[in-house]
């Protein structure tokens, strides 16, 4: 680690017990002294600025990262150099899962705006998940949705057309940003358009679009990155698929 990243590492107990997200991160129902235990597990968090990478395609795997603050992109780049959007992560949702069946990460994930992860490494994670089954079970519930996740990525730009992948995506993180206590119905864009449509395999012009004829239909209000869904019926109604219709 470079002395840059080093200071950014705020080298403070960080204690789950008390952190808002806890029921994101951790299985419910956990006792006073197994979040004790796992409070052990988390020694640091690190801030990332914007712009700058939590890891890249081949460093060594040997931690997760609980997003604290913040919103990241994951990426990958094809041997001729264009980029491809995997994922976007917000708070309290685990980073780096990718890294370990090879012991070494497959894709670059950048920080979209100032972002703060709790570091836990991976070694002390399976120590503790061994003798405590429910964060066992937790882990595994995680990895599932991971899985779950690339299914519906892989739903979503196999058989909708494209108002329908972004009517997907816009209900996708109008849900997560409820489950985090914040308005489902008004929130802000920490991704480009560009990034949307990389992700949801769009060009650029196609994404402006379809957000223009949304808006021209009284779905969505948008300013620039607020947007604000008017009728959120109305852009379900635009799946072609019910498979995406719950996530």
């Amino acid at each position: 680690m470079d002395r840059a990243a080093a200071v950014n590492m705020a080298h403070l107990r960080v204690a789950c017990s008390n952190c808002n997200l806890r029921e994101l991160c951790l299985p419910i129902g956990l006792s006073s002294e197994e979040l004790d235990r796992v409070d052990q597990i988390v020694a640091t968090r690190r801030k990332i600025r914007r712009g700058e990478v939590l890891f890249r395609a081949g460093d060594r795997f040997d931690s997760l990262y609980a997003v604290r603050l913040g919103f990241l992109k994951s990426t990958l780049v094809s041997a001729d150099g264009h980029e491809q959007v995997t994922g976007f992560h917000m708070a309290g949702e685990i980073v780096g899962l990718d890294g370990i069946s090879a012991d070494s990460h497959t894709c670059d994930t950048t920080a979209l705006e100032d972002t703060e992860v709790c570091v836990i490494p991976y070694e002390r994670l399976e120590e503790f998940s061994a003798t405590l089954p429910a964060l066992q079970t937790h882990l595994r519930k995680v990895m599932s949705r991971e899985i779950v996740r690339e299914h519906g990525v892989m739903l979503l730009l196999g058989s909708m057309r494209a108002e329908e992948r972004l009517a997907a995506f816009l209900l996708n993180l109008s849900q997560r940003f409820e489950a985090r206590g914040y308005s489902r119905t008004e929130f802000v864009l920490r991704m480009t358009r560009a990034e949307i449509g990389s992700y949801l395999g769009l060009k650029l012009e196609t994404v402006s679009r379809a957000l223009s004829h949304f808006a021209q239909e009284s779905l969505i209000a948008v300013d620039q990155k607020h947007v604000r869904i008017v009728n959120a019926e109305g852009l379900r109604a635009l799946l072609g698929s019910s498979a995406l219709k719950s996530q």
